[in-house]
């Protein structure tokens, strides 16, 4: 029976990031450094599949330093940390290892240059998220207001005080441009970043799925649940002409019957998705269809970020 063609387009730049591979080949190079096991507080990335590769190579992954034994080392996500977990490190003698990606880093610093500036520091984000925390965690508490929406801002009672602004680097593109331009319409006076937080990343795997959504009658974004940057362009995705857009871990978890009759799908990865889940995507649909690729390149990456001290020797 022949096979119904299917045309892939296979969106570029597309899965990790150059933070993400640091953070990434932050743990492998402890491992190899001091063996297993080594310790990792909270997800390294946010990816399951990644994850699982680590723990197989004897990386533990602990919600908190207390569950971190004495006298191994720790690494600290991706996503950064709060300066008191940096301390609490410290105070017990702990190998810390910093994965916090510098664009991470780049908006930890912005927010202590505004403090000691004596602005109040609005952060726009997503409560809870780990990125988030650690952004919040580098000044004292209080010092931090956070905005999830343009409506937020509208609540926000710092009329007549010197303000700055920070984002999240994973966000919605235009979700943050939309709140950056209600800040600045109820405060235009108020400082922000020279150089836009939103990472490199994030910019360039959404408007590639912009392109693609109004090219494709269903898109797949392969990544974790809870990874932002991937949620973010299932969204974009949908915004901008194909609700038929959706999240998957991997090549297991799609679901065929809702493809059938597509004639040409979009495929992209979120930027802690590693290309063999790509690579598995592909080779599932060859499986079912014949499929011919359209590469979509729309940037090109050279982005790389040296490893610690500790490690790059």
């Amino acid at each position: 029976m022949r096979k119904p063609a299917l045309t892939l387009l296979l969106a570029s730049p597309r899965g990790f990031c150059a933070g993400v591979e640091r953070a990434i080949q932050i743990v492998e190079r402890a491992l190899e450094r001091f063996g297993a096991p080594v310790y990792v507080r909270h997800e390294i990335v946010h990816n399951s599949f990644v994850i699982e590769m680590l723990e197989r190579k004897g990386a533990v992954f602990v919600d908190e330093l207390d569950a971190v034994p004495e006298g191994v080392p720790v690494v600290f996500s991706a996503h950064g940390v709060a300066k008191e977990v940096a301390a609490a490190a410290r105070r017990r003698d702990l190998v810390a290892l910093d994965a916090t990606c510098p664009l991470v880093s780049k908006v930890h610093r912005e927010a202590e240059r505004h403090h000691a500036a004596g602005r109040r520091v609005i952060l726009i984000g997503h409560a809870g998220h780990p990125e988030v925390v650690g952004t919040m965690g580098q000044l004292p508490e209080g010092a931090v207001a956070l905005v999830e929406t343009a409506a937020d801002v509208e609540r926000l009672a710092f009329l007549g005080q010197d303000l700055a602004y920070v984002t999240q680097t994973t966000l919605s593109v235009d979700d943050a441009a939309a709140i950056v331009a209600a800040l600045r319409r109820r405060f235009p006076a108020i400082q922000g970043p020279a150089k836009d937080d939103i990472c490199y990343a994030t910019t360039n795997r959404q408007r590639a799925v912009k392109w693609l959504a109004a090219r494709c009658e269903a898109m797949l974004v392969i990544g974790s649940p809870n990874s932002s940057n991937s949620q973010r362009l299932v969204e974009v995705a949908r915004r901008s002409g194909c609700p038929r857009a959706t999240l998957v871990r991997g090549a297991s978890r799609i679901d065929w019957a809702a493809l059938a009759g597509i004639r040409r799908l979009g495929l992209t990865a979120g930027a802690s998705a590693p290309e063999v889940l790509v690579e598995e995507v592909i080779a599932a649909c060859r499986a079912r269809f014949t499929v011919m690729i359209e590469q979509v390149t729309l940037a090109e990456e050279r982005v790389s970020f040296n490893l610690p001290r500790a490690l790059s020797a």
